[in-house]
């Protein structure tokens, strides 16, 4: 028996094989492509007949938007509580830029989805990565907003400023010679940038004991 037919064979709670799927999906979409990638290849990788894949899902955007959606909301988690576990503001500017380059860096991640999707004019994967990337910056943007004193829309397009920027380098870190540069001291290299711009802006308030 191979490993596949064995795969097969195993009986697995319904949630657990959907998690299978996903992962073989997932390994597929980022090497391949969503255009290239086909159910076929998605069965095979995950060990299952495509009556089964097709059991828990219809298509292949179903599956693709399920991937996009578990990714969306890891960043999300991650920056919520690089933004709400301290009050000191250059530690919450370093989470961010943390949160950033240890989801691109993530081999099992779903970034290439959330960033570098084929199938971005896509309506339904738009309209999330559109939603995904205005929370986050709503996020930054409470926390400027309440210290600096600035409207809402000045906070919001400072904090989609740092947000552009910190895909960006995290992206471009990946896609360079990953020895060169510890995923560590490109994100404080990052931070340091970031900190140096915002830090800038007079707050409205006595500061706590922040980092320079």
């Amino acid at each position: 028996m191979t490993a596949t037919e064995g795969v097969r064979a195993a009986r697995l709670p319904r949630e657990q094989r959907r998690q299978q799927v996903l992962a073989a999906a997932l390994e597929v979409f980022s090497s391949s492509g969503y255009h290239a990638a086909s159910m076929d290849e998605i069965a095979e990788h995950a060990g299952v007949s495509k009556p089964v894949l097709y059991q828990h899902f219809p298509g292949k955007l179903d599956l693709y938007l399920a991937l996009l959606d578990a990714g969306i909301d890891e960043l999300r988690a991650a920056a919520n509580a690089a933004l709400t576990t301290t009050t000191d503001n250059r530690e919450r500017v370093s989470g961010m830029v943390t949160a950033y380059f240890a989801f691109v860096e993530d081999p099992a991640g779903a970034f290439r989805l959330v960033f570098e999707s084929d199938l971005a004019n896509e309506p339904q994967v738009r309209q999330r990565v559109d939603a995904a990337n205005l929370v986050l910056a709503q996020q930054t943007a409470a926390v400027i907003a309440e210290d600096t004193g600035l409207s809402d829309e000045q906070a919001l397009l400072l904090a989609s400023g740092m947000q552009g920027m910190v895909q960006v380098a995290a992206r471009r870190w990946l896609a360079g010679d990953a020895q060169s540069v510890s995923r560590e001291e490109a994100a404080e290299l990052i931070t340091a940038l970031a900190w140096r711009g915002i830090r800038g802006f007079p707050r409205t308030h006595p500061p706590h004991d922040e980092g320079t």
